[in-house]
C-alpha cells in the first residue's frame, strides 16, 4: 500500500481508458502520455493495462507503507527516496516506511509512478482511470491510502536501465492529419495552420489545451459531431482547442486537425509557455 501524504498540484489515478461508453457521453480518460505510462508497467512485467499514478508538476510525497517494486516514467522531477536520488525508467526496490519526494524540474510535466502489479483502487466501467461523476474522486487526496500488490518476496535493485528518446519532451513538433473540416477553410487559414509557431495558453488541463495564437474564422459552428482525443477545434474568436484524454465526446466546433496518437503523448508533457507547430 501507499499513503499519500501531499498529492501536489493534481495526481490521480489512471490505467489505458475507458472505451466502449462515448454512447453514453463517459470519456475515454486514461494516461495522458500513453507511452511513458506504458513504458513504467513494461519495466515492472505489469499487465499493459496496470493503473498507474500520473503526478503532474511534482511537488508530490509519498510514503510506502509495505516493501514493492517501483518504477518512475515521464517527466523528470529529480525523485528521492529518503533524500537520495533516484533514476527514472527502471525497476527500483522500496521498502516499509520509504519515503518519494519529487524537486527540480529537469524537463517534462507529467510523470507515471507504477507498483509490481498495478494500482488496485476501484474499477468503474472496465477502467481504474478516475474522472468526476464515475469514480468517487477525480483526483487523489492528502491522507488516502492506494492499494497494491502485496509481494511476497523482496528483489534487490537491478542497474539496468531503459534509454529513452529525449525528443518526446524537447521537440516542439506535432504531428497530426487534416480534420473532417479542414478543407473549408481557406488557403491562407490552412497555411497559417501549418506555419504559424503555437504557444500554450494558462487554459490547459486533462480535458484540453488552449493555444495563445488565434486564427481568424468565419466558419459558421457545425452540428454537434463525434470528438475525440487530439481533435483540433476552431472556435468562433477563432482560437484553438486541442482536445486531450478526459474530453467530452461530441462538439460544435469545426474539427480542422486532428493529432496523432504519439503527438498526444508529445503534448501531455507540455505546459504553459511551450510552443508547439503543426506538422499536417
Amino acid at each position: 500500500m501507499i499513503k499519500v501524504i501531499s498529492p501536489g498540484i493534481s495526481t490521480s489515478i489512471q490505467d489505458e481508458g475507458r472505451f466502449g461508453f462515448a454512447h453514453f457521453g463517459v470519456p475515454t480518460s486514461g494516461a495522458m502520455d500513453l507511452q511513458s505510462y506504458q513504458l513504467a508497467n513494461g519495466i515492472l512485467n505489469n499487465e499493459s493495462n496496470s493503473a498507474t499514478l500520473e503526478i503532474t508538476y511534482g511537488n508530490a510525497k509519498f510514503e510506502f507503507i509495505e516493501h514493492n517494486e517501483i518504477c518512475i516514467t515521464g517527466a523528470n522531477f529529480s525523485p528521492h527516496i529518503n533524500n537520495k536520488e533516484i533514476s527514472l525508467n527502471k525497476r527500483i526496490v522500496v521498502s516499509k516506511g520509504d519515503q518519494l519526494t519529487f524537486r527540480k524540474r529537469i524537463y517534462g510535466l507529467r510523470m507515471y509512478l507504477a507498483v509490481k502489479g498495478g494500482v488496485l483502487s476501484e474499477e468503474k466501467l472496465k477502467s481504474r482511470s478516475q474522472y468526476k461523476g464515475i469514480t468517487k474522486a477525480s483526483i487523489l487526496r492528502k491522507g488516502d491510502v492506494i492499494s497494491t500488490l502485496m509481494l511476497n518476496e523482496k528483489f534487490e535493485d537491478t542497474n539496468t536501465k531503459f534509454k529513452i528518446d529525449k525528443e518526446h519532451f524537447t521537440s516542439s513538433n506535432i504531428e497530426c492529419f487534416k480534420g473532417p473540416e479542414f478543407d473549408l477553410l481557406t488557403k491562407e487559414q490552412q497555411e497559417k495552420l501549418k506555419n504559424i509557431r503555437f504557444s500554450i495558453s494558462s487554459k490547459n488541463s486533462r480535458m484540453g489545451y488552449m493555444l495563445t495564437e488565434k486564427v481568424e474564422n468565419k466558419l459558421p459552428s457545425i452540428l454537434s459531431s463525434g470528438v475525440l482525443p487530439g481533435t483540433v477545434q476552431l472556435t468562433p474568436s477563432g482560437e484553438l482547442i486541442i482536445l486531450m484524454r478526459d474530453c467530452q465526446v461530441t462538439g460544435g466546433y469545426p474539427r480542422v486537425l486532428q493529432l496523432t496518437d504519439n503527438a498526444i503523448n508529445r503534448l501531455a508533457q507540455k505546459t504553459t509557455g511551450e510552443v508547439i507547430r503543426f506538422k499536417v
